[in-house]
């Protein structure tokens, strides 16, 4: 049964640069990562509010930061116990500068896939 992880991250505004570069070597990183099965990381950009949604309209685009910057990494494994290797190998080396351009620590939501 594969394994996912969503993570949240909520970036200082002027961390923003510093987090997206460092992200683009921890990408590299973990697709290396022994039973990865898929790999995503994106930036929140938009938003939709239900006049969007009521008349099938188009999400908004984000044009102001108000407290952070949000991005989620999605990330799945063939099984628990890869993914639990690849966190380790994550936490020993990129975790805590990942850590530093945070305003909370990050999210993290686990569970089997189901379909």
């Amino acid at each position: 049964m594969p394994f996912t992880e969503i993570c949240i991250y909520q970036v200082k505004p002027q961390k923003v640069e510093e987090f997206e570069t460092l992200m683009r070597e921890v990408k590299e990183f973990l697709e290396r990562q022994e039973g990865v099965l898929l790999f995503r990381f994106m930036k929140r950009g938009h938003h939709i509010d239900m006049k969007q949604i009521k008349e099938g309209l188009p999400p908004l685009q984000i044009t102001r930061i108000v407290k952070s910057v949000k991005y989620v990494l999605y990330w799945e494994f063939d099984t628990k116990e890869n993914y639990g290797v690849a966190q380790k190998n994550l936490y020993n080396s990129y975790w805590k500068t990942i850590e530093r351009c945070l305003i909370v620590p990050h999210d993290k939501y686990l569970a089997e896939r189901l379909f």
